[in-house]
């Protein structure tokens, strides 16, 4: 595992912002830099970290994590749905087909849990018991298993996501009931699989969100799939321990950041508190284990200028940076 010292550091080469213009038209969001030129897209995954819809600052080495985690599943699942990557040409950078953003997130959920506004226990716990078109019984508690994964959408592009059913959905026109039944049908076999494959890594993926695009009609997985960002990822050997005891899960994502926030009485309005070094180191190491837990694979640390390493791997590449 690496040292807190080498973390430490690395706070200060953490990617903030980009500013590839030549790259294309720039399209900013809460953590990736996407530079478009009308045929093909270049993201660079920065290293800023966001929860409850605002940017909290930045994680060294979270960008690298993200983008060679969301390379490993785009292709271990490109048997269930096409996706928008061409290329790789560094750790913190994707070149992808430009298609139609479909506003809609799919969130598919194997268990009750979370401290967001959107998530399915803050909502439970506050008496909801009608979730996206989920009817939910009685008597369910934190961190407890579905009976089988069920899905509950999010709004995309707007200010703060908002949760909305497939009724609602296909009323407000955001997408048609054969889109949007495709999107649930690959959802759930996405996330099938991410079980699975967690599963042999001592994982559980309790939840999880998709986002899908249209290429020439046809819908295909864009973004991040399966990351700490966008999944909830517990150790499967302490869960039912835990769980019998009320106990907080032991977690392999951003949730811990969220929770320190949540802490702290913060979820998402008014002033950020200020995270300090040591959370943010921790936070880091979260993220280096969970690529080293999930791939199987030695995280290869990059020190140093992480911009500058941007640049030569674009320039290698024939980008006209």
């Amino acid at each position: 595992m690496i040292s807190d010292e080498i973390i430490r550091g690395q706070i200060g080469h953490a990617i903030e912002r980009t500013d590839f213009r030549c790259l294309g038209s720039k399209f900013e969001g809460k953590v990736r830099d996407n530079y478009r030129n009308g045929r093909d897209m270049v993201i660079v995954t920065t290293d800023r970290i966001s929860a409850f819809d605002r940017v909290l600052g930045t994680i060294p080495f979270k960008g690298q994590v993200l983008n060679q985690l969301a390379a490993f599943w785009f292709d271990q699942t490109s048997h269930i749905v096409d996706n928008h990557v061409i290329d790789v040409p560094d750790p913190n950078v994707m070149l992808v087909k430009e298609c139609q953003g479909i506003p809609v997130e799919m969130i598919v959920r194997g268990y009750i849990t979370g401290v967001t506004k959107t998530s399915a226990w803050y909502n439970y716990s506050n008496g909801v018991r009608n979730l996206c078109g989920n009817v939910l019984p009685e008597g369910l508690k934190k961190d407890q298993k579905f009976d089988h994964p069920i899905i509950t959408p999010t709004t995309k592009l707007e200010e703060h996501d908002r949760s909305v059913s497939r009724e609602e959905i296909i009323k407000e026109g955001l997408v048609d009931a054969k889109t949007f039944d495709r999107m649930a049908e690959i959802s759930l076999k996405l996330f099938d699989f991410g079980t699975r494959v967690a599963a042999k890594h001592g994982l559980i993926l309790a939840d999880t969100k998709y986002e899908f695009g249209l290429l020439d009609g046809k819908i295909i997985l864009i973004d991040e799939i399966h990351t700490p960002d966008s999944s909830r990822f517990w150790f499967a050997d302490t869960y039912q321990k835990l769980f019998s005891e009320g106990n907080e899960q032991r977690k392999l994502d951003k949730e811990y950041v969220r929770t320190w926030l949540a802490e702290r009485g913060f979820l998402g309005d008014g002033k950020i508190p200020k995270i300090p070094e040591e959370v943010v180191v921790e936070a880091a190491k979260r993220y280096i284990e969970s690529y080293e837990t999930i791939t199987g694979r030695k995280f290869i640390v990059s020190e140093g200028n992480v911009m500058e390493r941007i640049k030569s791997s674009l320039l290698a590449k024939g980008f006209p940076v």
